[in-house]
């Protein structure tokens, strides 16, 4: 899967956040409430595979050190093949490199898959947060991302990452 940085506004991304949103009604039957609002301040990733985009997320800024991890998501036809794991690598890498230490997210109690990824991806579960204090949907996590505090670890653990990456695609 080719990565690629894109704007909010782009027509390819807003189709695969629409399919989440959509995918989220149904596994919710409409009760969480959640809406989709574009955050322009946000670094959106799309994932492609043979000239279409199956995945996407994206970090935007909570404080100076944390980010937020927001809409990950891979089209259902392309599950199973590592595409979630490797958006979320991807999505650790540029938080790293633009300087945060430590990323968040939300996702809901209802997405077991989602929770076991970010399990097995090293985050820890932490009390809810924010917008999400309310939400009782809400099931949120937190991960120090590697070498934080240390940019010649940091950037081993980037190199290191991007061997994986490169053995992936």
């Amino acid at each position: 899967m080719l990565i690629e940085s894109r704007a909010s506004s782009d027509p390819e991304l807003a189709a695969l956040v629409v399919a989440q949103q959509r995918e989220l009604r149904e596994a919710d039957g409409g009760l969480d409430g959640q809406v989709f609002m574009p955050h322009d301040d946000a670094r959106y990733l799309v994932g492609v595979v043979a000239g279409r985009a199956v995945a996407c997320g994206a970090i935007q800024a909570l404080d100076r050190n944390t980010a937020e991890v927001k809409r990950m998501y891979v089209r259902p036809a392309q599950r199973g093949q590592g595409f979630a794991r490797q958006m979320l690598g991807a999505l650790e890498e540029l938080a790293l490199r633009a300087g945060y230490t430590v990323l968040r997210l939300e996702t809901g109690s209802y997405l077991p898959g989602a929770i076991q990824l970010y399990l097995s991806s090293g985050y820890v579960e932490i009390p809810v947060y924010g917008e999400y204090v309310d939400n009782a949907y809400s099931v949120c996590f937190e991960k120090r991302l590697p070498g934080a505090g240390s940019a010649t670890s940091g950037m081993q653990w980037l190199a290191g990452r991007a061997e994986a990456t490169a053995s992936l695609t």
